[in-house]
């Protein structure tokens, strides 16, 4: 495959972020594109810079990822595929560098807490960074020789760092979902098992929501997510996102979207995708 036909991934973080360890697992023939924020991401793709999005969602052990929820509706992209990475964490250092030597580590304020059992078992001290591959990446250029970085083994390998320990989070079951996007919808059947995921927003009729909701119960078809937020500031203009498992074209799925769309003001499908074979494997 030529670097012309190689598709470009932009993802939110450093090279070696957990974005990009979603990015090597979903397309590892993809050229990654780290951008600052969020709406980076998305810029990236609108301008052309890059051709796909990778997003994180969800986490199992965070809940939802702040703001990706009311991005999502306006980006004008569609989900054309989910993955799940599981967050291991990695202790590294520069090489020649032994876990003995280490006396203080740096990551993003979110991983330092899910490490505390091993920071204190030996005696680590421990301070917030911006980004942990970000981090990996200054203490690659350069640092106190007793500095670690916590950070996805991913990380260490991009910046040529050694792992002195893996796998040292204190959960076993944290991972973050990802959705993959791309400009164009395709709602074609790609697996057996597949993900619709759209959001709407309700009449403002008396018990609107769980009429809406009726038709999903009835015909049998699993909702796995549903979550309100509100819009243009207001109250009353609260929209839904809503995951569920089956593809529009399927009967059980047909008939409640469409008795869905009696109750709302608007429904918009954001994604058709296949269902990634780790969902099954998620504690829900």
């Amino acid at each position: 495959m030529t670097a012309a036909s190689q598709p470009r991934i932009a993802f939110q973080g450093a090279l070696g972020a957990y974005s990009h360890e979603a990015c090597l697992n979903a397309r590892p023939d993809a050229i990654p594109v780290p951008c600052t924020t969020f709406e980076g991401v998305l810029r990236a793709v609108r301008e052309g810079d890059a051709d796909l999005a990778m997003l994180p969602v969800e986490n199992t052990t965070y809940g939802r990822v702040a703001d990706i929820h009311r991005l999502l509706p306006e980006s004008g992209m569609h989900i054309i595929a989910e993955a799940f990475v599981r967050v291991r964490i990695a202790l590294m250092a520069r090489p020649g560098t032994t876990l003995d030597d280490i006396r203080h580590v740096r990551a993003h304020l979110v991983l330092l807490p899910q490490a505390r059992r091993f920071l204190m078992e030996h005696g680590i001290t421990s301070e917030p960074a911006a980004d942990s591959a970000g981090a990996a990446e200054e203490l690659a250029a350069g640092g106190p020789p007793h500095e670690g970085v916590l950070a996805s083994s991913v990380a260490a390998k991009i910046h040529g760092l050694e792992v002195l320990a893996d796998g040292i989070e204190d959960l076993d079951h944290n991972t973050t979902r990802f959705l993959l996007m791309a400009p164009d919808i395709d709602t074609t059947r790609r697996s057996e098992k597949m993900m619709t995921t759209f959001v709407f927003e309700v009449r403002n009729i008396p018990a609107a929501l769980y009429k809406a909701m009726g038709g999903f119960a009835t015909n049998g078809v699993n909702m796995t997510k549903l979550e309100s937020y509100m819009v243009g500031g207001s109250f009353t203009a609260t929209q839904f996102y809503a995951d569920i498992e089956g593809h529009p074209e399927d009967p059980p799925v047909r008939r409640a979207l469409e008795e869905l769309e009696y109750f709302t003001n608007m429904l918009e499908i954001l994604g058709v995708y296949p269902a990634d074979p780790d969902r099954a494997g998620i504690p829900g």
